[in-house]
């Protein structure tokens, strides 16, 4: 068996495995995974904490370092695409489904059961919009931005593939091409498949609740397999057009629903209560960023299950999702410099995700706490569509939903079938369409599997277990990248020193 197939057998195999077993025994399934999710959370809930609180640190490190003039490439490389559409393209493999599943139900959810003192208070607004934007903001793209750099420095600056392991190159030499790397692109693999079959899951869902608010569909599990079987006709011929045609020309399109869809809520929302509101949530937000990334509160059993339920599944799944957000970054980010690439990473999805956040989740706090809506009372997926109703021009806005929902679920599992076929092909920048279909396939299934055993649960499950063993792996891909640099640079000194000794003799 050769080395760039391994991967992909093992992996197609042990996939296989656990859709048969959810299949066969989904409820023991849900209830083996239900127990791993709480010894993941009650014992390595700290652990999360400080790591993605040291992401953010050393991303901000990174900018301001003597390798920001670094460039993702050759010194004279110069970048594949232009701003805008790096910047569409970057967002659109991020968070896309879960902004538009939460964009509403979380800001609302933290207003009326904050984390600490008494719910439905202008208080409480504040506070679960900064937590929120914890959740969605620098933590969470230094987290990709981490491993983003490092897997675009390897590929475009040192020509090696473009798979987890190469990045530990710098740590564990030669061993990366053997049963340990293997082991490695495998991890990054499940975590990949998990994290992405939680925003399809959201996805589905959400897709479901805006067709039974506009004309009354069901709101089943049956309607959302069917919709997934639609939207994986779709997402597959989507990735048979390859990176610079399909996902390109969708991650542009996404990016002009999602622009024209927020500046119409924020025309038909309440205007200023909502810049004072973003104001006010920035102000708290920066004065208690490093508090509230650290915190577990270790005497109270009630906050600190809020705690594991909320920030810790959060780190959890952004740090699943790395593999495939770190490797599409990468792939598009060649001919950038490294301060350049962290800053946009860092910042510009941030500020997006707090605007996105304070306009839907603000709209849904006004209409509860002035007009007395019951807006906290609705499920995840149909809070957004409650408050659509009591705006004007609802069911168009619910229309521009399902539209962006659903080019948003396409480029993502577009994006992930293409991830992971570089995963399990040895790195190629081009894996074969059989390897991409073979891999959508088998996502979707995994993800009606998850929904089957255990719904939203089940689906937050499989993140927070899978992603546990590949947090250590970017730990060392971390320290892995600082060493490369530094040698790097002792490498140019040296070359330098010489071209100057030569000149004057």
């Amino acid at each position: 068996m050769k080395d760039d197939k391994i991967v992909f057998k093992v992996s197609v195999g042990i996939a296989a495995i656990f859709v048969l077993i959810g299949v066969l025994i989904p409820t023991q399934l849900g209830e083996a995974m239900n127990v791993a999710q709480g010894f993941v959370l009650k014992s390595f809930g700290w652990f999360y904490q400080l790591v993605a609180t040291f992401f953010l640190i050393f991303a901000g490190f990174m900018i301001f370092s003597k390798y920001g003039k670094i460039k993702l490439g050759a010194p004279d490389s110069k970048p594949e695409f232009n701003r805008p559409t790096w910047f569409a393209m970057l967002f659109s493999a991020g968070m896309g489904i879960g902004l538009l599943f939460y964009g509403v139900s979380e800001p609302i959810s933290h207003f009326s059961a904050p984390p600490m003192g008494e719910g439905g208070t202008a208080e409480s607004a504040v506070r679960g919009m900064r937590y929120t934007w914890l959740h969605w903001g620098l933590h969470a793209w230094a987290i990709y931005a981490i491993v983003a750099l490092a897997l675009a420095y390897q590929k475009f600056r040192k020509g090696s593939p473009g798979l987890m392991s190469a990045t530990l190159r710098p740590v564990l030499g030669d061993k990366v091409k053997g049963p340990i790397g293997h082991t490695i692109d495998i991890v990054a693999v499940f975590a990949t498949l998990f994290g992405v079959a939680a925003s399809l899951g959201l996805g589905s869902q959400q897709i479901n609740a805006g067709l039974e608010y506009l004309i009354g569909i069901p709101n089943n599990f049956t309607v959302q397999m069917i919709i997934m079987g639609i939207i994986t006709t779709l997402f597959i011929i989507s990735a048979n057009t390859g990176i610079s045609r399909g996902i390109k020309y969708l991650s542009n399109i996404n990016m002009s629903l999602a622009v024209l869809l927020f500046i119409t809520m924020l025309i038909l929302g309440p205007t200023l209560f909502l810049l004072n509101l973003f104001t006010t949530s920035l102000g708290s937000y920066a004065q208690n960023l490093m508090q509230m990334g650290l915190r577990l509160t270790p005497f109270d059993s009630q906050e600190a299950a809020w705690t594991q339920g909320w920030t810790v599944f959060y780190w959890a799944w952004w740090v699943s999702w790395t593999p495939f957000v770190g490797m599409f970054i990468a792939r598009v980010s060649k001919g950038r410099t490294i301060r350049e690439f962290t800053i946009a990473v860092l910042l510009v999805p941030s500020l997006v995700c707090a605007l996105w956040f304070t306009v839907f989740g603000g709209t849904g706090i006004f209409l509860e706490l002035t007009k007395g809506l019951d807006v906290s009372g609705q499920g995840l997926e149909t809070a957004l569509f409650f408050v659509y109703q009591h705006l004007p021009f609802g069911a168009l806005l619910s229309v521009l939903t399902l539209a962006l929902v659903t080019t948003f679920f396409v480029t993502s599992a577009d994006s992930a079938t293409f991830v992971l076929g570089m995963m399990t092909t040895g790195g190629k920048l081009n894996p074969a369409n059989k390897v991409k279909v073979t891999w959508g396939i088998i996502l979707v299934a995994s993800t009606s599997v998850l929904m089957l055993s255990g719904g939203l649960s089940g689906l937050q499950t499989a993140i927070i277990v899978s992603a546990l063993p590949l947090t250590f792996i970017v730990l060392v891909m971390t320290y892995g990248l600082v060493k490369v640099l530094n040698q790097d640079l002792r490498d140019q000194a040296r070359s330098k020193a010489e071209f100057l000794k030569n000149k004057v003799s």
